[in-house]
Parts: C-alpha cells; structure tokens; sequence
C-alpha cells in the first residue's frame, strides 16, 4: 500500500454494541495487529440501538473472548448516519441489524454486508445474539466471527 492510499476501514454492528459487534471488532482487530495492517485496516464496532452506550463488552463475551486470546476493550456505541458515509464496509450481525442499517441510511456509501456473506458452509445466516441465553451461545458468535474474519480481510484487501 503506498502513503497515498487510504486505509479501509470495518464497522461491526449489532443492536446493542457489548456482545456480538464488540467480539467482530476485537478478533478482526487481533488478526489485523498480529498481520501487521494496522496502517491499511481500521476497526470498530456499534450497536443499532442506544441501550449500552458507553459500556463495556458484557462481562461474558470478554471470558469467553479473552479464553481464545481476544481483548475485548471497547466500549458501546450507537451507529450514526454518518458511519454508514465513512465506512469501507458495514457488518450486520442479523436481518434485523441490517434492516435496521439500511433504514437509518438507505442508499450509504458503504458497502453493507451480513457477517454470514463471509462464512463458506453450514453456518446459520444471523449470528444469534448470546445475551439471554448459556455458555455455548458465546461460544457460537466467537467460532463464527473467527471463521469469518479473514475473509473480510481478504475482501478488504482487493
């Protein structure tokens, strides 16, 4: 990449930003420092709804996270029209986040995927939100993000 090119940059996004996009957004970024593209490839994460601004990860997805070598540090916030202008690419946990996505903007800038558009096999469509539910549920987002990650690399690299 020579200094003239702009870095692409990677917005995950579920409805309250300290489960599933906080997970997107500290794996990618694990994968992104550890490949050295911490210049060409920039990080974040939001939640469709304002319910946890400010907050961190949910005390369960960061044991789980950190279990698999993954710091979850950030800390909740809402999507703004703006992010739907700024952003390389959006990823939509769900068919909800990304009806959501596309109601706050309907015609952004950037491209707006699902996180299952970057799985290849039997992988459910939605990522399912572990928030109510046990232990494995927290396992399931992480296997999926983890599998999807180097694709969205790959598609951020072309």
């Amino acid at each position: 990449m020579t200094n003239h090119e702009k870095a692409k940059s990677v917005l995950f996004v579920c409805l309250g930003n300290i489960c599933r996009s906080p997970t997107g957004e500290g794996v990618m970024q694990h994968l992104v420092n550890e490949r050295g593209l911490t210049s060409q490839i920039m990080v974040d994460s939001a939640g469709t709804a304002g319910y946890h601004v400010g907050e961190r990860a949910d005390r369960r997805m960061r044991e789980h996270a950190l279990r698999r070598g993954f710091d979850l540090k950030s800390r909740a916030r809402q999507l703004t029209r703006t992010d739907l202008e700024q952003f390389d690419l959006i990823i939509a946990m769900d068919g909800e986040n990304l009806r959501d996505i596309n109601r706050l903007h309907p015609q952004p800038t950037a491209t707006v995927k699902m996180l299952s558009d970057f799985l290849e096999g039997e992988w459910p469509v939605d990522v399912p939100d572990p928030y109510y539910g046990g232990e494995q549920g927290f396992e399931e987002v992480l296997d999926m993000i983890e599998a999807a990650c180097p694709k969205i690399i790959e598609f951020l690299s072309r």
